[in-house]
């Protein structure tokens, strides 16, 4: 099981990415295209390789926009995992 990072090492990881806040025990980014069906391809492509590392965000679409908050749950807060998967969905 994957551990939660403490406030220090938290505060690294979340410097190496751009544009994500720590909300509550998660990291939080919102996404913006040209219209839905770029935003939706964005989706798809998240999803791919989310279900790869069996790990999964936590997002919402509207329209042109789109949501994603990343934690691990059982861990009780943001691990290496979620790190790895934004830093997978920034390159998309």
């Amino acid at each position: 099981m994957e551990k939660a990072y403490g406030k220090a090492e938290l505060q690294k990881q979340l410097d190496s990415l751009k544009g994500w806040t720590l909300k509550k025990k998660a990291i939080h980014k919102t996404f913006q295209f040209r219209d839905f069906t770029q935003a939706f391809g964005f989706m798809t492509r998240v999803a791919l390789q989310a279900e790869k590392m069996n790990h999964h965000p936590d997002w919402q679409n509207v329209y042109n926009k789109v949501s994603v908050s990343l934690s691990t749950h059982d861990a009780g807060g943001v691990t290496a995992l979620d790190i790895k998967l934004a830093k997978l969905i920034d390159k998309i």
